[in-house]
């Protein structure tokens, strides 16, 4: 096979492979017939039943809706409760990780893909010169888009090192960051895999403390999930938000969900996993723009398992309001797309995931993405119930509605607003209380970047609105 030819061949299964070998876990289609027919069935019912008898269409949408708060305060109160006995995951010593003679070491590769970065990729390409790994076992691939001149032109002026490859991705659609690491992998030696973001600074030491990771877990565990911070917190109300999220996120709930039967969604950076592994799933799906949340259920569907590694990357936090919204709006598609492309066979699902990982995929990806949608709706409807009582609402919300409901209200916004602030006691962040104590207002903002989502699933499904980085305050030396 000619360069060309391989070229060729990769980026058809950059785009394909999924599509065409697993059929129905592809999100290039965003509904099924099935589905389709259905969501008209549903729409029809609905419509018909408003006009000949609206009050029980009313009574069967705030039942399920209440319904599904229920279910979500039921999983919540569980959720919580491993949350006050946090485990860390693979914790690896800097001594045992530097323990593994380099000759002893597999061959890790790197991927990192960067698209219009022409400003911060060359603090990227000296993050990857900190990782304390045998050049000769390290093949980092620096994924550039062939067309994307101004950051090729900022590698070449970098001069990276020489176990630092640049692959070009030549352009096709969808123009996303799985399709550049399908095309990535097509060239990976290494018998690991893993993935950093061009803004991102990783622990020295991850890769070797990965290495002794998979040697002592269950033969089952496919990938290890490194942990995730900021290194801007502190530049204003919105870093400091995100940091307090990823903090509850990666140091409390993911560890939680990992240690028991539930899928575990992955991050877009810093997931190591077993090539064979990422290879016999299918890799990424192109059309996925939340490509790490689907990786993570069809590891689990497929047998394998998701541990949590105690090692940091830090990441730069958004902090422009217009760009933070439209990452989130993306993270909210995908997994709106990650629930309905999994949710195609709900019996196979919930035959492969068990029943307890079936209701925890459902509560987890589909849904936290459906309450984040209705939660303005329902907080309006609040407000009015006890400022103006009109009796519409009431005859939607009998007793045993209204009181379920009332209780998921209270009790779950309580329940999200402690977890913040014990998550500010358990890491001595007390520089983060501000954005603790209006937390409520980043729901809001959540809830509006979940809105634009549902919208652009039905009008741009597969447009990857790309992150702008470099916005951040001049950065301090991270910690391992």
């Amino acid at each position: 096979m000619t360069p060309a030819e391989r070229e060729e061949y990769a980026l058809r299964e950059s785009v394909n492979g999924l599509r065409l070998r697993h059929p129905d876990f592809s999100a290039s289609r965003v509904l099924t017939k099935p589905q389709v027919l259905a969501l008209a069935v549903l729409v029809g019912a609905g419509a018909l039943g408003l006009i000949f008898a609206p009050l029980a269409v009313g009574l069967v949408l705030s039942g399920t809706i209440t319904a599904v708060y229920a279910a979500m305060l039921v999983r919540n109160i569980a959720m919580f409760r491993r949350l006050l006995t946090p485990s860390a995951g693979f914790e690896i010593s800097d001594a045992e990780a530097r323990a593994i003679p380099d000759d002893a070491l597999p061959c890790y590769t790197v991927m990192v893909p960067a698209f219009g970065e022409p400003e911060i990729i060359a603090s990227t390409l000296e993050a990857m010169n900190r990782l304390e790994y045998p050049r000769s076992r390290l093949d980092v691939k620096l994924l550039l888009e062939a067309d994307d001149q101004a950051t090729r032109g900022a590698v070449e002026a970098a001069k990276p090192a020489p176990n630092i490859e640049v692959v070009l991705v030549p352009p096709a659609q969808p123009r996303t960051k799985p399709k550049a690491l399908n095309f990535g992998l097509s060239w990976a030696r290494g018998d690991y895999v893993t993935i950093y973001d061009a803004e991102d600074r990783p622990d020295p030491l991850q890769l070797r403390r990965a290495v002794v990771a998979f040697s002592r877990a269950d033969p089952r565990v496919a990938c290890l999930q490194a942990k995730l911070d900021y290194h801007n917190p502190g530049q204003n109300l919105l870093t400091a938000w995100f940091r307090l999220e990823y903090l509850t996120w990666f140091g409390f709930t993911l560890p939680a969900i990992a240690r028991g039967h539930t899928p575990v969604p992955l991050g877009g950076t810093s997931m190591h996993i077993r090539t064979t592994a990422l290879k016999a799933i299918g890799a990424w799906d192109p059309h996925n723009v939340t490509e790490d949340c689907d990786l993570g259920v069809r590891l689990y569907r497929m047998g394998y398992r998701t541990a949590i590694l105690d090692s940091i990357t830090y990441e730069e936090a958004n902090s422009d309001l217009i760009n933070w919204v439209k990452q989130r709006s993306r993270w909210v598609k995908g997994y709106a797309q990650s629930w309905l492309v999994h949710m195609r066979h709900p019996i196979r699902l919930r035959r492969e995931l068990g029943t307890r990982g079936f209701i925890g995929f459902n509560l987890l990806v589909g849904a936290t993405t459906l309450t984040s949608v209705l939660n303005p709706f329902l907080w309006t409807l609040t407000a009015l119930w006890f400022t103006l009582h009109p009796l519409s609402l009431s005859s939607v919300f009998p007793d045993p509605i209204y009181y379920p409901a009332m209780l998921s209200l209270i009790l779950g916004n309580f329940l999200g607003y402690y977890a913040g602030l014990i998550t500010l006691r358990a890491t001595g962040r007390s520089e983060l209380i501000k954005a603790a104590l209006l937390m409520p207002l980043y729901w809001v903002l959540m809830s509006l970047a979940a809105i634009r989502a549902l919208l652009q699933l039905l009008i741009s499904p597969f447009v990857w609105e790309k992150t702008v980085h470099g916005l951040d305050t001049p950065l301090p030396e991270p910690r391992a």
